[in-house]
């Protein structure tokens, strides 16, 4: 697998492009934090510290000549998004999936503007769906980010607790964990030796107007440390690189929530 760089005067024009093309899309908003190469085809582009304090981790997932995004921020910091994955050599033309790993906010946000902008196709699972649907400001916490969701569509819904992906020569396997809100997902990928996990919002929070379920959670967290993952990619706190840290961290909210 090899996917071509652009050189210095490609990217310099895909750099252009990109700011022509999102004139009116979420603004800029700079963060301290560059976007990150975490392991062989995998780089966060998005996230608090790196876009915009309302953001959540986005992940780019890249394989020959197809990419993923695995969450899209909350919107507001689109553009920088955008950018950071041309500063990365990447086209986002070629962001061919966008999969939500729940409805919230700052999660979908900036989902309809990939659509529009490259023809991305939304992915969600079928009990996360209706809110994102039908723009519900409470279940998708827009009312708390001061953000007015406006309903959107989703191209193809996960029914039922598993689905796969294919991603250029990458399978993304998508596990339904509820708990968090009823149509959580998590998902990973084996890329070379490496199993990485993408567990948004293993930590909560937990509430009964977003549809939480502790009891649900527990048992999905359970099926996380099957896995056993050798990189956690986490929805707010950051990177895990070994398989103990994954561990302990999963594990460190089983005990807090006990």
């Amino acid at each position: 697998m090899r996917y071509l760089m652009p050189g210095k005067a490609e990217q310099l024009v895909y750099f252009l492009k990109a700011v022509s093309a999102l004139e009116d899309r979420g603004g800029i908003v700079k963060g301290d934090k560059k976007p990150l190469k975490i392991c062989s085809g995998i780089y966060q582009v998005a996230g608090p510290d790196m876009t915009s304090g309302q953001d959540c981790c986005v992940y780019l997932i890249c394989s020959e000549k197809e990419m993923a995004l695995i969450d899209t921020g909350c919107g507001k910091a689109y553009k920088s998004m955008i950018l950071n994955i041309t500063r990365l050599g990447f086209e986002p033309e070629k962001i061919r999936t966008v999969l939500l790993t729940h409805c919230h906010i700052d999660h979908v946000g900036a989902a309809e503007f990939l659509r529009k902008d490259y023809g991305s196709k939304i992915i969600a699972h079928e009990n996360d769906s209706p809110p994102l649907e039908s723009g519900d400001q409470i279940l998708t916490a827009a009312f708390l980010y001061g953000i007015r969701l406006k309903p959107m569509r989703i191209d193809y819904k996960i029914r039922g607790e598993t689905e796969a992906i294919e991603v250029g020569k990458l399978t993304l396997n998508i596990l339904h964990t509820p708990g968090h809100t009823p149509g959580s997902v998590s998902a990973f990928v084996d890329t070379g030796k490496l199993r990485v996990l993408f567990g948004q919002d293993i930590h909560g929070p937990f509430h009964p107007d977003f549809g939480s379920d502790i009891q649900l959670w527990r048992k999905s967290m359970q099926k996380l440390l099957k896995l056993q993952a050798d990189i956690l990619c986490e929805g707010h706190f950051g990177i895990y690189t070994t398989k103990d840290a994954v561990s302990t961290y999963i594990n460190g909210y089983l005990s807090h929530f006990s």
